[in-house]
């Protein structure tokens, strides 16, 4: 057996600070810009710094779990609809069927990692492509939402309530406190740590580089492109928590938007379309830019709509830039 030499991570590079810079500019930009476009309005304020974060949070848990999905080559569009599928039947275990909270985070957790499975065996052992795959998962979850709670949304219980059922919510912020930020920048490190620092997280970035070389080296490949899905459907479980934390109301049906922006985040992060390379570092700042983008654009008074073609518009110029790159290297 021959044995994978890995890389070390590098440092933040050039371009990652670059990234940073982005969102501080786009933060001044959006300040000055929203009381011309919009008298009366101020962007600065701290609420609106909350309300972007909120946005922030689930976004932020999608996309750091499709990051290792998009590391082995691969790509999984069911993210969103599974949040809303993992939020819609833990909040009715919780408000119909009167499970204990934990007991539902978990529940909500689990289905989340319940899809990871399924998409992560039909892709690494069934050898289906993961654009199918994960579009078929799509369905199904956005269908065993509202099958669970027949068409009905779901509303979570809000701080203040008689029950002790709300304090899931200081996962997300206490009082004005960001503890949602504290929370995400943990988990962050830890993907980071796991990503490039233990064999199981090289061997995923392995797959995306060359995964018949790391096969031919006596590596597991499908049990570890399997563990890439698995992680992503999990962190749509956690995603969920978060969701329900921040807006409380789950409708089911929806989703489908959230896996563009999550996919953007990645990839406007430095992680290749192509698989093999990934920054956790810009997957993080990444999210933050699509949730001040999607504040920004509100402050603005202009419909959601515009943030879908700023989106696109990301995903398209990001993919176009890094395919570049990638033929500068072959």
């Amino acid at each position: 057996m021959r044995n994978l030499k890995f890389k070390k991570e590098k440092p933040i590079r050039l371009n990652q600070l670059g990234l940073l810079a982005v969102l501080i500019i786009l933060y001044v930009l959006f300040g000055i810009l929203t009381p011309i476009i919009k008298p009366g309005s101020n962007f600065f304020q701290f609420n609106r710094v909350l309300s972007a974060l909120n946005y922030g949070y689930f976004i932020g848990f999608l996309a750091l779990g499709v990051t290792f999905v998009i590391s082995t080559g691969g790509i999984d569009f069911s993210i969103g609809p599974v949040m809303f599928a993992s939020a819609l039947i833990a909040g009715q275990c919780l408000t119909h069927y009167k499970l204990p909270l934990w007991l539902c985070l978990f529940i909500s957790c689990l289905v989340g990692l319940l899809f990871g499975v399924i998409n992560g065996y039909m892709v690494a052992y069934r050898f289906l492509p993961s654009f199918v795959t994960s579009m078929a998962s799509m369905q199904i979850a956005k269908g065993l939402g509202s099958v669970f709670t027949k068409t009905q949304s779901v509303t979570w219980p809000a701080l203040g309530d008689d029950n002790s059922n709300s304090w899931f919510r200081y996962l997300v912020k206490y009082k004005s406190i960001p503890t949602g930020l504290i929370v995400f920048f943990l988990i962050a490190i830890i993907c980071g740590f796991f990503l490039f620092r233990t064999k199981p997280g090289r061997y995923i970035l392995s797959i995306g580089s060359n995964k018949e070389a790391v096969r031919l080296s006596g590596v597991s490949t499908q049990k570890w492109e399997m563990l890439a899905f698995v992680i992503c459907g999990l962190f749509a479980g956690i995603a969920a928590i978060f969701y329900a934390g921040a807006y409380a109301t789950v409708q089911p049906g929806l989703g489908d938007s959230f896996n563009n922006e999550a996919i953007a985040a990645c990839v406007m992060g430095g992680t290749s379309m192509l698989g093999g390379k990934a920054s956790v570092f810009g997957t993080v700042v990444g999210a933050l830019i699509i949730a001040l983008l999607q504040e920004g654009i509100l402050a603005f008074g202009f419909s959601i709509s515009y943030q879908y073609v700023l989106t696109g518009l990301i995903v398209l110029g990001a993919v176009i830039i890094d395919a570049r790159k990638h033929k500068k290297i072959v």
